[in-house]
């Protein structure tokens, strides 16, 4: 959609979406749209990290995921199939992902690192995790079900940062954090979809139609020996 002159005026408002996308599904890309409406952003970072260091190795190959991400966003406005951690040796780091899109849209950007609940949950874990907030906001795509206590170096990571509105989020262009239900909350598990597919059953209206032929047509996520059905 075309920006106000208001817009045009703003800072640009960039969002990082990281994740393995094995394979990507409809929940990642409703979220990845409401995720754009709800921050009023110029564009989401569809990031699929090329090995996490805090998940197993992923079941097929970076550019069989880039591939399905692609088809999956198609002409989605906005979306941006993201692939500059393939790019890198070893573990896919996001202070890393996030120091590279802070130099391309500038110090005014404001630039935001949005994630699930489970994922912020570790989030002390992660490397430098200080520095996620030098960079960026952190946005929780919250779980309404899901009030787990934080664990304590979490809840000191956080001390100070969190807001309460999209407005105090975005006055300033990096440190805070907000945690944001999305409208959808469409709870679709890659884990099922990559079990249905091994066992050959229907992941109709789980993928997009584009993700799911392919996926099909290449054998991708499929038990060796299984018969199709």
């Amino acid at each position: 959609m075309a920006r106000s002159v208001a817009e045009a005026q703003r800072p640009p408002r960039i969002a990082m979406l990281g994740g393995t996308f094995d394979p990507v599904h409809l929940g990642h890309l409703r979220s990845a749209v409401e995720l754009r409406e709800a921050l009023a952003l110029d564009r989401v970072h569809m990031v699929p990290a090329a090995r996490s260091p805090l998940r197993d190795a992923p079941q097929v190959a970076p550019e069989d995921r880039l591939a399905l991400l692609r088809l999956g966003i198609g002409d989605t406005p906005g979306l941006i199939a993201d692939a500059r951690e393939f790019s890198r040796r070893g573990p896919s780091y996001s202070a890393d992902t996030l120091a590279e899109l802070r130099d391309a849209y500038g110090p005014e950007a404001r630039l935001v690192m949005a994630l699930g609940h489970d994922a912020f949950m570790r989030l002390a874990e992660w490397r430098e995790p200080h520095r996620l907030f030098e960079l960026a906001h952190v946005v929780v795509i919250d779980r309404p079900d899901h009030e787990a206590p934080l664990p304590e170096a979490l809840g000191e990571l956080l001390a100070g940062r969190e807001v309460e509105t999209v407005a105090d989020l975005m006055a300033e262009p990096h440190g805070r954090l907000l945690r944001l239900a999305l409208p959808s909350r469409m709870a679709i598990s890659a884990t099922e979809v990559r079990r249905r597919l091994a066992r050959g059953d229907s992941v109709r209206y789980l993928l997009p139609e584009a993700v799911e032929s392919h996926v099909l047509a290449q054998g991708l996520y499929r038990e060796t020996g299984r018969e199709g059905r």
